[in-house]
């Protein structure tokens, strides 16, 4: 079967802990804390390679688990950070968080590399929490726990057309008649059980890719037979192409048939059977003479603006001006790649875990109120402050747990100093 989908368990790096150390060396009596800096947890980054088609190689291994930071050392050594995992998938696939379904990245267009899991940072030494009244500081902070999450891979094809039609209708023939592409041909139903991708070369007109999407049949939106398996690879796509067997030599009616696709389509993604279409009526060599069915078709869908050519597929009758109609509206459909937008972000979703922190009155310093707590270390190791996107969802943050509210009620007032572990900044309403 057509490996498309594959749900994975990914971790990042957990970072290194910090060290506790103190210097000792002949004729240096009194050596200060000299515990390095425990190194940085491993990132998992998704790369997408053009060199892949299929997810098979998640099938049989569902872990993937970046490297740890290293502990620091004595004599201020820094541990090593601990290796990045890269995943590589087909381009076009989609990463969503397993539970709620939501997209966390699309490996399509520009998006070539993504990070989806931050590794953890490394914990200070003690060497960093000397001070004039704690000059031998007997504790170092621990690294940042990893991030882990189990994400679903879903590989949607990239292709400008759709060849969408029931099963033995000739999707596979004109395939191979009209791109490069090899699909497996046999005169049964569901020869085709994995999209076939193929370039169309039209002189003097560029080109397009074309998928040959395997047949659907009633009920696929529903997941019946290998609906859903099939549909997804449909929604990039711009233009469709309807292929039906005019001649009926299955005793099925092409009419019909096309209602009962775009009914399944419209089942599946509205925005999709709204798309530009254009019926292929296939098998026309076998017609003769007999234009009927032909007429028929025409006068069913071609005042609901949907085009019918007659073709055969065997034969080659018929491809040429089909294929530049198509090329036709594609040229007037949209340019831009149907991209998924993120709907969920990792690192923002894991620092709302519900974990535990304080908010006090320093009792030594005059102003000063202190936020501490595992919440808090969290979104400091998740949270780039020097980007304006990190600091916007570092002030939500403030405002969402509570904790503004929090230090008014401590008695805070503006221009008194909040620190956060290394964080200090001061407050203004």
């Amino acid at each position: 079967m057509f490996a498309d989908r594959a749900k994975i368990y990914i971790r990042s790096g957990k970072g290194g802990d910090g060290h506790v150390s103190f210097r000792r060396e002949l004729y240096v009596p009194n050596g200060g804390p000299d515990g390095g800096d425990g190194g940085r947890g491993g990132d998992v980054i998704f790369e997408g390679d053009e060199g892949l088609n299929t997810l098979y190689d998640y099938r049989h291994r569902r872990k993937f688990k970046a490297e740890d930071g290293e502990e620091g050392g004595k004599r201020r050594c820094h541990g090593k950070d601990g290796s990045d995992i890269i995943l590589k998938v087909p381009e076009g696939t989609i990463i969503r968080e397993a539970e709620s379904g939501k997209v966390i990245a699309d490996m399509s267009g520009e998006n070539r590399r993504q990070t989806i899991l931050k590794g953890g940072r490394g914990g200070a030494g003690n060497q960093h929490f000397a001070t004039s009244t704690m000059q031998v500081p007997k504790y170092a902070q621990p690294g940042q726990p990893a991030q882990e999450l189990e994400v679903l891979l879903e590989l949607k094809v990239i292709a400008d057309v759709g060849l969408v039609g029931f099963p033995n209708v000739g999707k596979s023939t004109l395939l191979s008649r009209v791109t490069n592409a090899q699909p497996k041909i046999a005169n049964y139903h569901f020869t085709t059980l994995t999209p076939n991708l193929g370039v169309v070369d039209l002189e003097g007109g560029g080109g397009f890719v074309i998928a040959d999407i395997p047949g659907l049949i009633e009920g696929a939106s529903e997941g019946v037979g290998l609906g859903h398996e099939f549909l997804r690879h449909i929604e990039r796509t711009r233009v469709l192409i309807h292929m039906v067997d005019a001649a009926s030599t299955e005793g099925r009616d092409p009419i019909e048939d096309i209602y009962a696709i775009n009914k399944e389509l419209k089942a599946y993604n509205e925005e999709i059977a709204g798309r530009p279409q254009v019926i292929a009526a296939n098998k026309v060599d076998v017609l003769g003479e007999d234009t009927e069915p032909i007429e028929r078709l025409k006068k069913e869908f071609e005042p609901q603006g949907i085009r019918v050519f007659p073709i055969s597929a065997v034969a080659g009758q018929g491809l040429k001006e089909l294929l530049y109609y198509v090329k036709e509206l594609l040229d007037a459909a949209p340019q831009e790649a149907i991209v998924f937008e993120p709907e969920y972000f990792p690192g923002e979703e894991l620092v709302y875990v519900n974990l535990p922190y304080t908010v006090v009155k320093s009792e030594e310093e005059e102003g000063v109120y202190i936020v501490e707590g595992p919440r808090i270390e969290k979104m400091l190791g998740y949270t780039n402050l020097d980007s304006e996107k990190g600091f916007a969802f570092f002030q939500k943050f403030l405002k969402d747990t509570g904790i503004l509210d929090e230090l008014e009620k401590a008695g805070i007032q503006e221009g008194d100093t909040v620190r956060m572990y290394g964080l200090a900044f001061d407050y203004y309403r």
